[in-house]
């Protein structure tokens, strides 16, 4: 449920694939490293792709269009995003070192593509005032149901501050969802709930959350933290927001 993957030579980190490492969460999500003048290219002919880009600057061409992006980092800027259906070609040039997440997932819809820009993203802050402010988080989504509901993801960014909790209280959804994180240092550090089983957050480790299982996290005191987050909808149960709070703790949202 928690592991702290790395990059392989060819600059790749696997977090999940659909027929192999950790398949429950029903997509494929890896992390690539592009350096400068690289280009990677996708086309998946069953399957919805997104593409976010984390840091540096590239140049994303789709079905013969161009859109170039650029970010100095995930807790400065926000991100620039394409999402294409199954059967369209998206292609990663990189003007400089850059780093990009790839999400995947089986859709028979053809919906085309959409690049979501960082004025695009929905941007809020959760839990403000709750707890003496122990759990306020900036939430940033690229697309849910309510945006996207031809889609069979969802996509988004939390910044946690520095010594907050974040996704409190305990709670859990049906759905599969899979976590990213990333540390303002290298030797930050945190950690996260699954059950009843507690795991320390590095940077560039992930959390794979089953339907069922409550999770929560916490970051350390001088390290903010950064975490993609990513949704697989059910068939005819997609993810509206859903939350079934650990009935221990219901109390707290009273």
């Amino acid at each position: 449920m928690f592991a702290y993957p790395e990059f392989n030579k060819s600059g790749v980190k696997t977090l999940t694939k659909t027929d192999g490492i950790n398949k429950n969460m029903l997509m494929d999500i890896c992390v690539y490293k592009l350096p400068k003048g690289k280009r990677r290219s996708f086309l998946f002919a069953d399957k919805e792709a997104a593409f976010l880009l984390t840091e540096g600057k590239v140049r994303f061409t789709v079905d013969g269009k161009v859109t170039t992006a650029s970010r100095k980092n995930v807790f400065e800027e926000l991100p620039t995003c394409v999402h294409a259906a199954r059967n369209i070609r998206v292609s990663v040039y990189a003007l400089e070192d850059s780093e990009f997440i790839m999400q995947a997932t089986l859709n028979d819809r053809d919906f085309g593509y959409k690049v979501y820009k960082p004025k695009d993203v929905i941007c809020s802050v959760s839990c403000e005032g709750m707890w003496e402010n122990t759990a306020v988080r900036d939430v940033n989504t690229v697309f849910d149901y309510d945006n996207a509901p031809y889609s069979n993801m969802v996509l988004g960014e939390v910044i946690a501050r520095q010594g907050r909790w974040w996704s409190y209280v305990p709670h859990s959804h049906p759905q599969p969802e899979v976590y990213y994180y990333k540390m303002h240092r290298p030797e930050g550090f945190g950690a996260c709930f699954i059950g009843d089983k507690a795991y320390t957050v590095k940077d560039g480790s992930a959390g794979c959350f089953e339907g069922g299982y409550t999770h929560v996290q916490v970051t350390a005191p001088g390290y903010p933290m950064y975490c993609c987050w990513m949704i697989r909808h059910l068939d005819g149960n997609p993810w509206l927001k859903t939350r079934t709070v650990d009935k221990r703790y219901e109390w707290l949202e009273k």
